[in-house]
């Protein structure tokens, strides 16, 4: 399978793995312009299903367009891919919208799905600060990735802080347009669920 750093050309359709039996939901989310159609692009093995359409004047006036005001496009209802993690394991990922008109989507999104990844931009950290919010109350799994734009350099005790991200929660840096990046990115969350799995497990178990 060829990795390429900015791989964004169509995809004609994979065949799914005869062995494949264990489909698991993911959403992918965050603030506005982070980069999540950008990665369901990168990774998916099929083309994936966009919603984007082209923005307007006429949407200035509602969506805040601060640090994405080279952006033409925005998803209006979610993006679609799919990736296979292994010969039984296939991931069906959704893209949420990041404008906040857009954010009541969010909850039919949610329904059915394992886990979550939030993409963060350092320039615009609080951005993603809803997303966070809307897992913690849905008790959703979800891993958080810094999507490098070139922005402000945090440590990883800076960018906790700054989301106030709890220490079990994996936070990992990655490239959206790259699909070697995108793929670890959802890899680690797959082994957060297997770890959170385990533990729960372990729990039920326990005397």
């Amino acid at each position: 399978m060829d990795f390429a750093t900015s791989d964004l050309s169509p995809r004609r359709r994979a065949p799914l793995s005869s062995t494949a039996d264990n489909g698991l939901k993911i959403v992918i989310t965050g603030g506005f312009g982070v980069g999540k159609t950008t990665m369901v692009r990168s990774v998916s093995e099929i083309r994936p299903l966009n919603t984007e359409e082209t923005m307007t004047r006429a949407g200035e006036s509602v969506d805040d367009l601060t640090g994405v005001t080279g952006k033409t496009a925005t998803t209006v209802a979610f993006d679609f891919g799919r990736i296979s993690i292994d010969a039984r394991s296939v991931l069906y990922l959704f893209g949420a919208p990041g404008q906040e008109r857009f954010w009541f989507l969010w909850d039919r999104l949610f329904a059915g799905a394992l886990g979550a990844v939030v993409l963060v931009d350092t320039r615009r950290v609080s951005d993603s600060w809803y997303a966070i919010d809307r897992l913690e109350h849905h008790g959703m799994p979800f891993v958080v990735a810094s999507n490098d734009f070139g922005g402000p350099h945090h440590t990883e005790a800076q960018l906790r802080d700054a989301l106030d991200l709890s220490d079990h929660v994996p936070l990992l840096t990655c490239d959206a347009r790259s699909r070697l990046s995108s793929k670890n990115v959802l890899i680690t969350l797959v082994e957060h669920l297997k770890t959170l799995s385990a533990s729960a497990a372990r729990e039920i178990s326990a005397p």
